[in-house]
């Protein structure tokens, strides 16, 4: 298996926080992840792409309100070993505040554009444990400081969002992500 299929096999399935709300983590939302390969819904891949392209489908859950927050991401392997992720647009015509993977509709991979705000993460792994992030100017004052680790145990994700400096989203702890089902 290669260290790609590794990683996104690490990040594919259904994850919940509910173990660490459970062990009393305090100001943490009830957070469920659910990652999915969706490379089967794009047609006209080159026919040398070796990329994965994911749907990440994250619920924030506080005060009895969902919020979702739906990703595309394209995961690739450097020539050093990294993973590299890349963020996607959602495609033409989804609303990116319900898209899903079943929602989804065939896409042209020529259609596909790349985030011009994230800057693309890169993890590396040690021990069976990937680690990495990014840091993305969303704007001359907005910034977005990603880092996770990944472990076949979990998956550990911290995101802040700044203004001027000043931390307008994100928390003391990380969300540590369980598996619940697997893909």
């Amino acid at each position: 298996m290669n260290q790609l299929q590794a990683f996104t096999d690490l990040l594919c399935g259904t994850f919940d926080n509910s173990a660490q709300l459970q062990a009393g983590a305090p100001g943490l939302p009830l957070a469920r992840h659910v990652n999915t390969v969706c490379n089967d819904k794009i047609t006209g891949l080159p026919a040398d792409f070796d990329g994965v392209f994911v749907v990440e489908e994250s619920y924030y859950t506080t005060d009895g309100k969902t919020h979702a927050s739906p990703h595309l991401f394209l995961f690739t392997l450097e020539s050093d070993g990294a993973v590299k992720l890349t963020s996607y647009e959602v495609p033409a015509g989804c609303d990116k505040n319900t898209f899903t993977y079943d929602s989804m509709p065939v896409t042209a991979y020529e259609s596909l554009q790349a985030s011009e705000k994230f800057t693309p993460a890169l993890y590396r792994e040690k021990d069976g444990v990937w680690e990495g992030g990014s840091v993305s100017m969303f704007s001359p004052v907005l910034k977005f400081t990603l880092f996770e680790r990944f472990s076949r145990d979990v998956l550990e994700v911290s995101e802040t969002m700044e203004v001027n400096g000043k931390r307008t989203f994100g928390y003391d702890v990380p969300i540590l992500y369980r598996r619940t089902v697997e893909m």
